[in-house]
């Protein structure tokens, strides 16, 4: 024979995520594709001297999993040891936060910035045990009174900082937060310390940007923790101008000319999609229109090797989130209000002009859209700003969708079904968050979120992705989660009726994640002529108890061929 086979794997469950979701035991790799996949005699003729032949010994081979949506750079500044762990469970309490900032005071320089990442008041027992109880920047002042402290929290729509924080930012009772952000005050008008959304900008816009290194070092960092999870490819949704002001920069443009550094010198071990971020929250459609206009001219769209690093498409900003009461709703909240759109505009009227035009000089660019919108009068908007713009401006095959999607309405998810858009949702938050949304929209809204059952029946592509650095990158808990619709905090089932089966569940992190990518032609399942890129579970996961899912091994990962993370034969 011509060619044998570089990688043969033999003796287990080959899930080949085709259309049939069909079950193979065998499996060939030859430069990087995969050329054929059956059972042993299918792949025998291609074993040769050189052949590295994989005894799977009852193991589960899936394709590569795609996280859609997931802050590379960010996420590995988020994370030990470039920022401190303040999330659950290194954490249960202010005291706890309190005492992990003590101890990184005693580690730095007098006067150094303390960052830290990860807080959630859904689990901090001060705040459990009195919800008007919030993270105050009393509670870090008296471990830190000379160092600035920057803690943000696990969804990045809220910053806690510390007194001295505060000085250096020049925040005191007559600061005006942005349109789209508040600085949280208390019963004299005094701030305390946290702030949501937008208002974000004044710390971030404070501190010492990412240097070279640090923006290199990060994404290494979060390559390697995802070689370990069995991920081969992900999206970085959003870097750009409007990414400047966020994490010191993380989701600047600088960020992707680091990605583009690490695939010049072969270290990206995992395929990168972009969307680009023109503007960030509560600009308004001149200046998104003017900034993508910019970077459209400049013609920063092409790269070296478009199947490891490629630009897709557009983010853009709808809202808030619903744990900040500034996602858009039809109805109030607990406690009343109903948030609003964060882009500009005085009123919903002349903020939806505003987002209609935005997503309208998006779409005639030719770009993909992606757009954060969490609230259902919110994704109500954006989807029939998706149809407007395509019946203004036909193009085949846009692949346009919405970004979390929390409150998909029936109405929704029909325009986006109809028109072959899709919607990006993200199981491990709903696993972190579902008790604690109760306090805020109620028990049924907050049961019914994330409706993958109902959106995958209105024919809506649903694609998985973990927000990291939000939630941890583990598509094994996301499987779980929607097989299971259990929570975190108390293993409660929050919204049975939205589950989905096992091999839905796979397809939202392969197949259909690659189709969001423009890529399902080439990768996302196991069939000859794709992508050799692989991850293998210790253990039958067709047969598996749901509840043991994040508990199986990733064992081996291979991308493009070549093994990247590799534990099978210890």
């Amino acid at each position: 024979m011509d060619t044998y086979a570089d990688l043969v794997f033999l003796g287990g469950r080959v899930v080949t995520v085709d259309a049939d979701f069909s079950v193979a035991s065998a499996l060939a790799v030859t430069g990087g594709l995969i050329t054929a996949v059956g059972e042993r005699s299918d792949v025998a003729p291609l074993v040769g001297p050189g052949t590295h032949v994989v005894d799977l010994r009852g193991a589960t081979l899936l394709p590569g999993i795609n996280d859609s949506h997931l802050h590379g750079c960010a996420f590995g500044m988020a994370t030990p040891p470039l920022s401190l762990d303040v999330g659950h469970p290194a954490v249960s309490s202010l005291a706890d936060v309190a005492e992990a900032v003590r101890e990184a005071v005693g580690r730095a320089p007098h006067g150094q910035w303390i960052t830290g990442h990860g807080w959630d008041t859904g689990y901090l027992a001060e705040c459990l045990s009195d919800p008007s109880r919030l993270p105050s920047r009393s509670d870090l002042d008296a471990v830190s009174p000379d160092h600035p402290v920057v803690l943000y929290s696990f969804s990045g729509h809220a910053t806690w900082v510390n007194t001295k924080a505060m000085e250096l930012i020049g925040i005191d009772r007559n600061t005006v937060a942005p349109p789209a952000g508040a600085i949280v005050v208390d019963q004299a008008g005094e701030p305390t310390g946290l702030l949501h959304e937008g208002a974000q900008a004044l710390v971030q816009n404070a501190l010492p940007p990412l240097s070279r290194q640090e923006r290199t070092d990060a994404i290494r960092s979060t390559l390697a923790t995802l070689a370990r999870l069995g991920v081969t490819s992900y999206t970085e949704p959003g870097l750009g101008p409007g990414g400047t002001g966020i994490m010191r920069g993380a989701l600047g443009p600088e960020t992707l000319d680091a990605y583009r550094r690490l695939l010049a010198d072969g270290e990206l071990t995992a395929r990168v999609g972009v969307l680009l971020l023109p503007t960030g929250m509560a600009s308004t459609a001149d200046e998104f229109s003017r900034t993508l206009t910019a970077l459209d001219e400049s013609g920063d769209s092409g790269d070296a090797d478009p199947r490891r690093l490629a630009i897709h498409g557009v983010k853009i900003f709808a809202d808030g989130i619903v744990p900040n009461k500034t996602a858009w709703m039809h109805e109030p909240y607990v406690g009343g209000g109903c948030g609003s759109l964060c882009v500009g505009g005085e009123t919903d009227t002349e903020r939806i002009a505003e987002i209609d035009a935005m997503i309208r000089h998006a779409h005639a660019a030719g770009h993909q859209l992606g757009v954060h919108v969490t609230g259902d009068r919110a994704i109500d908007t954006v989807a029939d700003a998706f149809a407007a713009a395509m019946a203004e401006h036909p193009r085949p095959d846009a692949r346009h969708y919405v970004i979390h999607g929390d409150f998909l309405t029936a109405h929704s998810m029909k325009v986006l079904g109809a028109h072959g858009f899709g919607v990006n949702m993200n199981p491990t938050i709903k696993w972190t968050v579902a008790d604690m949304e109760e306090e805020f929209v109620g028990a049924e809204r907050a049961a019914y979120a994330w409706p993958y059952r109902d959106a995958i029946d209105a024919g809506v592509r649903v694609a998985s992705g973990s927000d990291a650095p939000v939630t941890y990158p583990d598509w094994r808990q996301g499987i779980a989660t929607m097989m299971l619709r259990e929570s975190k905090a108390a293993g409660r089932v929050s919204g049975p009726e939205q589950r989905i089966g096992l091999a839905e569940a796979i397809r939202t992190y392969t197949i259909d994640a690659a189709w969001q990518d423009f890529a399902d032609d080439w990768k996302g399942s196991l069939e000859p002529g794709k992508a050799a890129d692989l991850c293998v579970l210790d253990g039958d996961l067709l047969t598996a108890d749901p509840h043991d899912i994040p508990d199986m091994p990733v064992v081996l990962t291979v991308m493009d061929g070549q093994v990247v993370h590799d534990t099978l034969r210890d």
